[in-house]
């Protein structure tokens, strides 16, 4: 699908440019920064509200909690920034014919890209994590070589977390999207076939998948980038 693939290549970007720096001889990052609290926006835009730095001690989350994540990342303002993205790139390629152009045209673009990810963050982060009694967080490995962690980082889409302190299949998150995906059906007009809806599921999977990676990594990112020129700058002597 056109407004997926730019999406797709939107997070792919991120993950390219990092990546590769991190994974580089990378084995295990000092222990302040694997508990240093996370940001809650990755590079200042994507809303990052269900990334926990540690699993340890493992404390439950209420039905309140679980919904408070799903509304902080649905009402975020990086949530509104890339529904903005997302519309544009779909409009500029016509993905829904239906929209139309024009300024109507990119609101219903608009309306459509933040109801995807709206819908998705309360499917998947509130309403089956509680149905399933699983936890919709995200938590950070923070150690070992940058291949184990971009491989427990993709795992996470399919096994996550219990209430009870164990680990299962993520339903959540599997069904969550598909519920998602099934709901976007009703406004979607010209795209509802089957092989669609399939195609819009996988890309979301991915896009969930690459947004662990951006989760698990951030904070050595933000440490190694960002921090060190705040420092810097906060060091040197005034004239």
């Amino acid at each position: 699908m056109p407004m997926a693939n730019v999406r797709s290549r939107a997070f792919a970007a991120a993950i390219l440019t990092a990546f590769p720096t991190l994974c580089a001889g990378q084995q295990t990052p000092s222990s302040a920064n694997a508990i240093q609290p996370q940001n809650k926006r990755i590079f200042w835009i994507v809303p990052n509200h269900r990334a926990s730095p540690t699993l340890d001690p493992y404390v439950p989350l209420t039905t309140a909690e679980k919904f408070k994540i799903a509304r902080d990342d649905a009402f975020d303002p990086g949530t509104f920034a890339l529904a903005a993205l997302y519309a544009g790139g779909s409009q500029l390629s016509n993905a829904n014919k239906s929209f139309g152009q024009g300024a109507q045209g990119y609101g219903k673009y608009l309306g459509a890209s933040y109801a995807d990810l709206a819908i998705g963050n309360f499917m998947t982060e509130g309403i089956y994590p509680t149905l399933f009694r699983q936890d919709p967080r995200y938590f950070a490995r923070g150690k070992g070589s940058g291949w184990s962690r971009f491989g427990y980082a993709c795992g996470q889409i399919f096994w996550t977390h219990t209430d009870s302190g164990g680990t299962a299949f993520n339903y959540s998150e599997i069904l969550g999207n598909s519920t998602a995906v099934a709901i976007s059906n009703a406004y979607y007009v010209d795209n509802r076939t089957a092989s669609n809806a399939a195609s819009r599921l996988g890309i979301q999977l991915g896009l969930d998948m690459a947004g662990n990676v951006l989760k698990e990594f951030w904070p050595d990112i933000n440490h190694r980038f960002f921090s060190r020129k705040r420092n810097g700058q906060a060091s040197k002597p005034g004239p």
